[in-house]
């Protein structure tokens, strides 16, 4: 499944700073679910616990981004806006089933765009779950605030907006939001740490630009702004690898996971699964992960029991963000 990309009159004008810097990916690879192209085994990762639920909902954004996985905007629909009954649904599945879930996570294009997303976050809360929330903390958010004062007084710290600020400089989110998005953007942050509650910001490296440069940069700019952020704290500050699908990078086979030292049970799929609710079908379904919602070969089933089996890492996101990048969505 493909969706169409469409640019708003804000979109970056050129390309985007942080695009990944690789030749194209050769088209025999990620093509078997088993098979590298090389003939060896590819890896899988088994769900050992569902921690963290995901609801896209839904890709319509008041942004364009340069190079957004997922190619929300203002006209794309191709994940429509999940409602709050199917969101229920799942919630009572968790509830019925005993899945020990302790996080729900929240993204989009931008979940305040959602008519139904305060009253979702409003029982998701309820319910006694943590929400995470990603946003862009511009006017979709801005709207809402009195709702959130409450949610705030009502379930405290239950509660964390994660913001996306591509950079720590004007020109380096700009380059990738558009123009015009970076007041906005950290205006909401502001009102939002004024405001005690718990956030956290999703921020990128440039080319060449270090994890000390970038962290000390967003120090700076927290403190400049009175923001209450520890940029030294990776679950405050979260600095995630560039994706594109398109460009090269190794597949991850069976013998990777000694060859890097890595445990397949700290890959994001192992525990994490995203709801997703696709233009033209019924129902909502359930994919590996938040970052794969249109291949069908992520669709995990309609159901968190029929998703709870082992995801083939037959993706360049696999590789690039997850094995090789160390990256994870949830808090």
């Amino acid at each position: 499944m493909t969706s169409p990309r469409t640019k708003s009159r804000n979109a970056p004008q050129g390309p985007s700073p942080f695009r990944v810097e690789a030749g194209a990916l050769p088209p025999e690879k990620f093509s078997d679910p088993n098979w590298t192209a090389k003939g060896e085994r590819r890896a899988s990762v088994p769900q050992t616990a569902l921690e963290t639920l995901w609801f896209n909902t839904g890709t319509l954004c008041n942004l364009a981004c340069a190079t957004c996985y997922i190619e929300s905007s203002p006209t794309n629909d191709a994940l429509v806006y999940i409602s709050a009954g199917h969101v229920a649904e799942y919630l009572d599945e968790i509830a019925a089933k005993q899945i020990p879930t302790r996080e729900i996570g929240f993204t989009g294009g931008e979940p305040f765009m959602n008519p139904e997303f305060v009253r979702i976050l409003t029982d998701t809360l309820g319910r006694g779950f943590d929400a995470l929330v990603l946003s862009n903390a511009m006017k979709p958010m801005r709207r809402h605030e009195a709702a959130l004062l409450d949610l705030r007084e009502r379930f405290g710290g239950k509660l964390t907006i994660r913001v996306s600020l591509d950079h720590h400089t004007q020109a380096g989110h700009e380059g990738e939001r558009g123009p015009q998005s970076w007041e906005q953007g950290l205006n909401g942050l502001q009102w939002l740490s004024d405001n005690g509650f718990d956030i956290a910001v999703a921020g990128r490296m440039l080319p060449g630009e270090s994890m000390d440069e970038a962290r000390g940069g967003y120090a700076r700019l927290f403190a400049e702004a009175r923001i209450t952020i520890d940029a030294h704290d990776p679950v405050q500050l979260v600095l995630f690898p560039e994706m594109d699908a398109t460009k090269d990078i190794a597949e991850i086979t069976v013998d990777c996971w000694s060859i890097l030292g890595q445990n397949p049970a700290d890959i994001m799929c192992a525990t994490s699964r995203m709801v997703v609710h696709r233009k033209g079908e019924a129902a909502p379904r359930v994919a590996a992960c938040t970052l794969i919602p249109y291949d069908d070969g992520f669709d995990m089933g309609a159901t968190l029991e029929e998703a709870s089996q082992d995801v083939s890492l037959n993706h360049p996101h696999c590789a690039r963000f997850c094995v090789l990048g160390g990256a994870n969505c949830s808090a």
